[in-house]
């Protein structure tokens, strides 16, 4: 470990190398300069209309009734029964 805290001391030392003087403001300046690309209007409209139709449609379709079995760890017959689980039927 001495020997990576010495050269990660020399490096702290080190004068910073001539090419990267400016590079931040020269990043900057060509963030700056590029234009912001848009996407139109029409097809975040689409994107919205679809969702929309998207959740309408979804909620209004009838799912299909549930029904919760009777879980008794302790009872006769249980489906989580380590025989029921592992041969199909108790």
């Amino acid at each position: 470990m001495d020997e990576l805290d010495a050269v990660l001391m020399r490096l702290a030392q080190a004068p910073v190398p001539s090419g990267l003087e400016g590079i931040e403001a020269q990043v900057m300046a060509r963030i700056a300069s590029r234009p912001a690309v848009r996407v139109g209007a029409g097809i975040g409209a689409m994107t919205i209309a679809a969702a929309l139709i998207m959740g309408m449609v979804g909620a209004g379709m009838p799912a299909k009734q549930a029904s919760a079995a009777s879980l008794s760890p302790l009872g006769p017959v249980s489906p989580l029964a380590p025989s029921t689980l592992l041969l199909g039927a108790p």
